[in-house]
């Protein structure tokens, strides 16, 4: 039916996610109307419709009813092998032939959006089939090894003693869960499509340290998992401790056994897979690669956009940040080149929190300051505003040394968890002071927490649109311009936070060079990281995270700033026909007022709204 970025990590991706790690979930079925639907407008029966299709889909997905807040099938975890993959597909293909059952002229405006929509993702799924093997299930950024206990950790609510003992099924499900895993990552194998060498050593690591600690050795810690369900048991205070005892010893038998049987499983099998590993990084080496990293950028753009128009637009605006970025340097009086300024940045101790438990918890509590602080001028230039809740959080201790910077997990509909903004505080040196600002802005609000908490608040929308879309040039563009608007509201007074917010809209078109650089123009890894180095203020340790990411994440990296420029070019375009009468929180109530849009639908939305109210 339609396919959703189902994320714990971040709004990757994000996030993130988003990161937002990042599971996509076909979700379709076939259905039949109900006899009452003759009463029904034909709006009112294609909504419905749609509503049944994402209900069937979730009850399909396990894990998606948990990050919804849904307690069905909670001690269940998702089905992973392609016989599901391919019984999905089967249900798209129906789905898009009860399409015509409906009168797309009898539907109004907002349904119309509703069917292009849904026909768009149905018609998506089914043409990108073919490619559910080029990708790497596995990685340093993300995958189930990581994104698994990251899941139960964060999604995985203990209310009572019904919410641990799901739990506990959870983990024992782990081993079986893990051979589907591994089972496609053996047809990858044969396909050829095996992840980049320098992944191996890293995922290694997580997997280990997942492994570290009580029930897996004899230590005085607690291994992630236990400590968690330890934490999540202690608070329940109606529990008696002999049940809490019985819970806690029935998990740590479940660990012992399922758990760490599926993680040796898959090291093991990781460890054979190295040895065929090679450093060619880009997805060009893959069966048809080229073909398949066009489809990745129409898919992370949504654009007809080819690679070397990709490349092109983030030469040129690399060289427009660099400019601003100069003007700058010579405001706070710093002699020499543009990258003397960047050196002369990077060795300022001022700028920097220090690598202690206190300046990490600085830097949560400055975050939360800055996130205040602009909640309170939202009202100004934003008339929809979310109701979630929103909480900053660091990246825990298993996942940090090779998660994002920073993402974004969305909250629960039902209220029952907030948004969270992860920041990753690993190595404080790449979390300088100077991009607070705009990285709270980009991750929080106004960017991904107001994004998609109000997406998921929108009354009147079907279900799909508010909880199974995600478009990565909508939502990374609307994040990249939430860093650039608090400008235009009187943030960013300092003129090393104004810097920063130029440091990450550099990256963003850097981003553009270096993607299309390693997948389409057969860069090296090390062509691309010195290609960051000697052009952005951060260090080689942080441009070596970014490129590793890029290449696991083959496009995604050119959806922010692509999305970002429509935006901008939509809100001059509506400006200059509207002059006086152009309303800027207006403007950003019809952004955010649909959910997430393909660049295309967008445009022709604000278009409308432009006639609308120019008359």
């Amino acid at each position: 039916m339609f396919s959703t970025q189902f994320q714990f990590s971040y709004s990757a991706i994000s996030k993130t996610l988003f990161s937002i790690m990042a599971t996509v979930l076909l979700a379709t079925v076939a259905g039949c109307q109900s006899s009452k639907t003759s009463k029904m407008s034909e709006s009112e029966r294609f909504n419905t419709w749609t509503d049944k299709k994402f209900d069937e889909a979730i009850t399909r997905h396990p894990e998606w009813q948990t990050y919804l807040g849904i307690k069905k099938d909670y001690d269940k975890l998702q089905d992973y092998s392609d016989e599901a993959q391919k019984a999905e597909l089967e249900l798209s293909k129906a789905a898009l032939k009860e399409m015509n059952d409906f009168d797309y002229d009898d539907l109004d405006d907002q349904t119309k959006i509703t069917y292009a929509l849904f026909k768009k993702q149905l018609e998506k799924e089914v043409r990108e089939f073919k490619w559910r093997f080029h990708n790497y299930p596995v990685n340093q950024l993300f995958g189930r090894h990581s994104g698994l206990p990251g899941f139960l950790i964060n999604m995985h609510k203990i209310s009572n003693e019904s919410d641990a003992r799901a739990y506990i099924s959870r983990v024992k499900a782990v081993d079986e869960n893990f051979d589907q895993l591994i089972t496609g990552m053996k047809t990858r194998e044969k396909m050829g499509v095996i992840p980049p060498k320098f992944a191996f050593p890293k995922v290694r690591e997580n997997i280990q340290t997942l492994l570290k600690g009580q029930p897996f050795e004899k230590a005085k810690t607690d291994s992630t998992m236990l400590a968690d369900f330890k934490r999540k048991l202690s608070a329940l205070k109606e529990m008696d401790a002999s049940t809490k005892q019985a819970l806690t010893d029935e998990l740590s038998a479940a660990l012992k056994t399922d758990f760490e049987v599926g993680y040796n499983n898959l090291l093991n099998y990781w460890t054979e897979l190295e040895s065929k590993a090679d450093t060619r990084d880009g997805v060009w080496k893959l069966p048809e690669g080229k073909e398949y990293y066009n489809v990745m950028l129409a898919n992370y753009t949504t654009t007809d956009m080819t690679a070397e128009q990709i490349h092109a637009l983030g030469l040129a605006e690399v060289k427009r940040i660099h400019d601003e970025m100069m003007a700058i340097q010579k405001k706070v009086k710093v002699s020499g080149s543009l990258q003397d300024f960047f050196k002369h940045v990077q060795k300022n101790q001022k700028l920097f929190y220090p690598q202690t438990e206190n300046g990490k918890k600085d830097f949560l509590a400055d975050t939360q300051e800055i996130i205040d602080g602009m909640r309170a001028k939202l009202p100004s230039v934003f008339g929809i505003l979310p109701k979630a809740g929103l909480e900053v959080k660091p990246v825990e201790a298993f996942r940090e040394k090779s998660s994002a910077s920073a993402f974004y997990t969305g909250p629960a509909p039902d209220g029952s968890r907030p948004g969270i903004y992860y920041v990753n505080l690993v190595d404080m040196k790449e979390q300088p002071k100077y991009t607070m600002e705009a990285l709270a802005y980009h991750e929080a609000i106004p960017g991904h927490h107001m994004q998609i908490a109000i997406s998921m608040e929108l009354s009147g929308l079907p279900k799909f649109r508010r909880y199974g879309l995600s478009f990565a040039a909508y939502s990374e563009g609307w994040g990249l311009y939430s860093e650039y608007v608090p400008k235009e509201m009187g943030f960013y007074s300092d003129p090393y936070s104004d810097f920063g917010r130029l440091s990450m809209e550099l990256l963003r078109a850097i981003r553009l060079v270096v993607d299309t650089g390693i997948h389409s123009k057969k860069w090296t890894r090390e062509q691309a990281i010195n290609y960051v180095v000697a052009n952005s203020p951060g260090d080689k340790a942080e441009a070596v995270r970014s490129i590793e990411r890029y290449i696991v994440l083959p496009g995604q990296a050119t959806s922010y700033k692509v999305g970002m420029l429509k935006i901008l070019e939509l809100r001059k375009k509506a400006k200059m026909k509207l002059g006086d009468k152009f309303d800027l929180a207006a403007f950003h109530d019809q952004v955010l007022k649909n959910g997430p849009l393909p660049l295309d639908v967008l445009e022709s939305q604000i278009d409308k709204w432009v006639q609308t109210a120019s008359r």
